[in-house]
């Protein structure tokens, strides 16, 4: 598998932002796609807009709200630009303006919300409580509502216009009309939207061949789609044919921002990060950032039986799908070899599903026991699933590559196996967004350490 290079993220190398001397974007102009609640519909709305968007010729920034590490890959695909996360609860406003100067070059920013508009957690985080409503707010960038209109009409107006005055100062664009039944169906709904005051952008008739596969974690990866270039491809013409793409533009806005902290160091001068269909799910501000500060970014290919770069100074492991390809990990052994092999002198790090791949075992949803590296004793399964999903907070009981001991780190954790064995020293203190602690806590051993949570960044100090 070929090393990542920066034209992986569709970024040319520069200066790091905010302080280290990028000049700063005063007005990155830009839209918030909302929900009611999840299952709308945005997610095929975001990626025929941002499609249409290139299309016509712009230069077009997407960003995910939220801690979804699956939705960027498909926005990267759609815009031909990598998307970044901007999420209150983790992190701090220095690092949000920094990832938001991604877009310095950008003619448009479109940012993709996570569940519903206003939905978050209890307790605030270090800007806020994680809303997509946040970060609209943070960045002046007005609200375009996907509505799922089935089995109403104009009462679709009084629950739409509820989220427009839930917080009178988020900006608001208006409404897309989504899954329309008939053209009756559509007149009623924009007649209820209209006596509302609320702009209407478009209307989408019902169409079930819009969806897009999922799995237990949401949303396939955007590498497993069967044809994934063809399925934008009709989202964006479906958009044209029903949204009034020219009042979208017309309806980006922002405001100034400060040019915002660095983004996150690099844990090691050369790293090797395992990239497949296995191993995926690594926040874009992160390797960016490691990148940016000169860092080198090796990948390979578990999955092809690749060792990691023996000259690497850190292997690191993220998380994605090892249940499903547990049996090819199993034999892999020039993979394995030459992970015990760095083991032995210098750090490897794995992250939920890389954790996993780190352990003594993997059980499948079947019941087949894979052997995994062995270089710590954890043991999970997934013949019996329990989902785990939420934030993450994290006290540091061992030193992590990149983190001293007491280091307090912001994640999040997504997965559905079930711990059976973790005999090793616990890596942290963990847990969730209000501070109760969950068993999750990572282990470590030697020059190896595994978490559940994916890494988003560490507390402000």
């Amino acid at each position: 598998m070929p090393r990542i290079t920066t034209a992986a993220t569709g970024h040319k190398p520069r200066k790091a932002p905010g302080r280290t001397g990028v000049t700063q974007m005063n007005n990155p102009k830009g839209l918030m796609i909302s929900a009611p609640s999840s299952g709308t519909g945005k997610t095929t709305v975001m990626l025929g807009l941002l499609r249409a968007l290139a299309e016509d010729g712009l230069k077009v920034q997407p960003f995910k709200s939220g801690p979804d590490y699956i939705d960027p890959a498909f926005h990267l695909a759609a815009s031909g630009r990598a998307s970044f996360n901007l999420d209150t609860w983790a992190m701090g406003g220095g690092l949000l303006d920094a990832i938001t100067t991604q877009a310095h070059d950008a003619e448009i920013c479109v940012a993709e919300g996570s569940m519903g508009l206003y939905d978050g957690v209890a307790t605030k985080g270090q800007s806020g409580y994680g809303t997509s409503a946040e970060t609209a707010l943070r960045l002046g960038w007005p609200v375009i509502l996907v509505v799922d209109v089935s089995g109403q009409a104009q009462s679709a107006a009084a629950a739409a216009l509820g989220f427009r005055l839930y917080n009178p100062d988020l900006p608001f664009a208006g409404v897309i009309l989504n899954r329309v039944a008939s053209p009756r169906h559509e007149r009623l709904t924009t007649m209820g939207m209209e006596k509302a005051g609320l702009k209407v952008l478009g209307a989408l008739p019902r169409r079930g061949d819009l969806t897009l596969p999922e799995r237990h974690l949401g949303l396939i990866q955007a590498v497993e789609h069967p044809d994934l270039e063809a399925a934008i491809a009709g989202y964006a013409k479906f958009l044209r044919e029903h949204v009034d793409i020219e009042a979208i533009k017309a309806a980006a806005r922002g405001k100034p921002l400060p040019a915002g902290g660095p983004l996150p160091k690099p844990p090691a001068q050369r790293i090797a990060l395992a990239r497949d269909a296995a191993f995926s799910f690594t926040y874009p501000h992160l390797i960016e950032g490691w990148r940016t500060a000169g860092a080198e970014v090796l990948s390979f290919s578990p999955l092809a039986d690749e060792p990691p770069a023996p000259d690497a100074d850190l292997v690191w492991l993220p998380g994605g799908y090892p249940e499903l390809h547990a049996g090819r990990l199993a034999a892999a052994q020039n993979f394995r070899a030459g992970l015990r092999r760095h083991a032995e002198t210098r750090p490897v790090h794995g992250e939920c599903g890389g954790y996993m791949a780190l352990g003594e075992a993997l059980i499948d949803k079947d019941g087949t026991r894979h052997q995994m590296a062995g270089l710590l004793g954890l043991v999970t399964s997934y013949e019996k699933r329990k989902f785990h999903l939420g934030y993450r907070q994290a006290e540091l009981q061992a030193p992590l590559p990149g983190y001293a001991t007491g280091a307090k780190l912001r994640g999040h954790e997504y997965h559905y196996s079930t711990i059976l064995e973790q005999p090793d020293a616990p890596l942290a203190k963990v847990g969730d967004a209000d501070g109760n602690p969950v068993p999750e806590t990572g282990s470590h051993r030697g020059h190896v350490t595994g978490t559940f949570f994916h890494l988003i960044t560490a507390e402000q100090t």
